[in-house]
Parts: structure tokens; C-alpha cells; sequence
């Protein structure tokens, strides 16, 4: 979803990167401190890629572990710089899958052609 070069993201974007609806995002921005996008002259969200990370943290640790709000922000409280280290883990792995599922596929289809 990143894309090399691109600064702002919007909220729709974002949304989509995490399969959720934008008010969960805007919610999200309520209830944690941490996220904080950027508005332009109309007022639409404006997300960077670190406030991209804190919701992948975020995300994280309420749709995949169970974290209630309060428990998610307590550990983002005191444990954010290892959080957003296993994020960037995470992601890391999560695109090197991508790219070897699309390799796979790749090459399925060349084997077919042979």
C-alpha cells in the first residue's frame, strides 16, 4: 500500500489498507494520543507514514491480540519503541509473503505454458 515518494495518505486509503471503515480510523484517532494527521484547508485527515505505523500498532494489538482501548493504550504508553521495532518486522515479513505468493504464481504459470 506504501508508495515510494508519496507523503499523505488519505483516510479512504488507509481505510482500505486495513479493511475497516474510515470512522474506525476516525475513532481510533480519538481514543489514542499517538495518532495525530495532518488536515488540509477542508479538514480531510492527511495520514503519514508513521501515523500509518501507530495504526498498524494499534491494529494490531485491538483486532488481532483482543487489547481493550485502555490495555492497547498502556502498552503503546510504555512500550512503543518495541512496538513500532516488531511492526516494521512484521510488515517487513508480511511483503516478503506477498512477493513470494506473486513469484509463485508467476512461475505456476510459466511451468504451464512449458
Amino acid at each position: 500500500m506504501l508508495k515510494p515518494g508519496k507523503i499523505y495518505y488519505s483516510i479512504g486509503e488507509v481505510a482500505r489498507f486495513f479493511d475497516v471503515n474510515p470512522s474506525l480510523i476516525r475513532f481510533w484517532e480519538r481514543e489514542f494520543d499517538v495518532l495525530r494527521p495532518k488536515k488540509n484547508k477542508k479538514g480531510n485527515r492527511l495520514f503519514t507514514e508513521k501515523d500509518i505505523r501507530y495504526l498498524h500498532i494499534i491494529y494490531n494489538l485491538v483486532k488481532v491480540k483482543g487489547y481493550t482501548l485502555q490495555g492497547a493504550r498502556d502498552v503503546i504508553k510504555h512500550d512503543i519503541e518495541q512496538l513500532e521495532d516488531q511492526t516494521f518486522v512484521l510488515q517487513a515479513l508480511h511483503n516478503s509473503l506477498n512477493f513470494l505468493q506473486q513469484l509463485d504464481a508467476v512461475l505456476e504459470r510459466r511451468a504451464k505454458n512449458l
